[in-house]
């Protein structure tokens, strides 16, 4: 049998079939369509039968469709209560989806907690029974696994990992709060520190390989500077990792998981983050023996596996 993975970005929709050892053995990917929630769903529906068909199969092939997008869930999994890059707000999504998939149930969640399933399923959490992940974008998402499955908060509302708070009084977050965690560890947040910190020092690596131009300076070029000795830029990273480790911390010191792993663009520096977030981390901690920190390992494959595991976690 199979279950098919759809990931929504606000960019694209990518659809995936999965068989039962979690490879993805046909995919598609179309622009998503900027249309109102009934459109949208139908044009998935269309899609996923499109991808069956290509495989000479029908929906009697399938155990589940999962979804996920980028944006909160309501307590019964079954409405988009706000997913902004889609222009999604109290959409019912898993009715519009359940209503051209006769045979088969649909699944709704984030896509963090998406991402998380994939990394519990084939990735960085197998054999996990309590795993955290950070994803560190444009903001801070994460994903919790208790118990071996994903863990959707208590009253089902998900997790909010990027807006625990971390700073009394900080800096402004998306959410309207301050010191949020996604303020300090998101990889906007690094870029923004850069930016700031180049306009201070413009004798800086950093001023010279943006010729002083704020907008240019992003988390990549930040570490870049940074591998490079630039001391603007290690004094801005190093600030970083503390503040990312302050926010594993707070993970261990709570719930003592197995594994902590960071997905996310930012990671492709490799140990020149992770071995100082390890160390920051080791210096801060209650315990000796605390969770391993690596990356994340599912990359762009992580929404649509995700995605196909919804229905064997409900």
């Amino acid at each position: 049998m199979y279950q098919i993975g759809v990931d929504i970005g606000g960019t694209n929709i990518k659809i995936g079939l999965v068989d039962d050892a979690l490879e993805i053995v046909s995919r598609i990917s179309i622009p998503f369509p900027h249309l109102d929630g009934a459109q949208v769903a139908e044009r998935i529906a269309a899609e996923c039968h499109k991808l069956l068909a290509l495989k000479g199969l029908t929906e009697d092939s399938l155990d589940s469709v999962g979804v996920i997008v980028p944006g909160s869930i309501d307590s019964t999994g079954a409405i988009v209560l706000n997913a902004y890059n889609l222009g999604f707000h109290n959409v019912p999504l898993k009715e519009l989806l359940q209503s051209h998939f006769k045979k088969v149930p649909v699944f709704l969640a984030n896509d963090a907690d998406g991402a998380c399933l994939a990394e519990l399923g084939k990735g960085a959490f197998r054999g996990c029974q309590t795993a955290v992940l950070f994803t560190l974008g444009t903001g801070v998402g994460g994903g919790l696994i208790f118990g071996g499955k994903m863990f959707n908060g208590g009253k089902r509302q998900g997790v909010e990992l990027g807006h625990m708070p971390l700073v009394a009084g900080g800096l402004p977050c998306s959410c309207g709060n301050l010191g949020c965690i996604e303020a300090y560890c998101s990889a906007s947040a690094l870029g923004r520190a850069g930016a700031k910190a180049m306009a201070e020092h413009p004798k800086s690596l950093l001023f010279a390989k943006s010729n002083g131009d704020p907008s240019a300076i992003d988390a990549k070029l930040v570490v870049d500077c940074a591998k490079e000795g630039d001391k603007t830029a290690l004094a801005v990273f190093n600030s970083y990792i503390d503040y990312l480790g302050s926010a594993c911390i707070a993970m261990i010191h709570l719930i003592d998981p197995e594994v902590i792993a960071m997905g996310g663009g930012l990671c492709h520096a490799g140990e020149f983050l992770f071995a100082p977030l390890r160390e920051n981390v080791a210096k801060k901690c209650f315990y000796g023996d605390f969770a391993k920190i690596v990356p994340a390992v599912m990359g762009n494959d992580a929404g649509i596996i995700g995605a196909a595991m919804l229905g064997s976690n409900a």
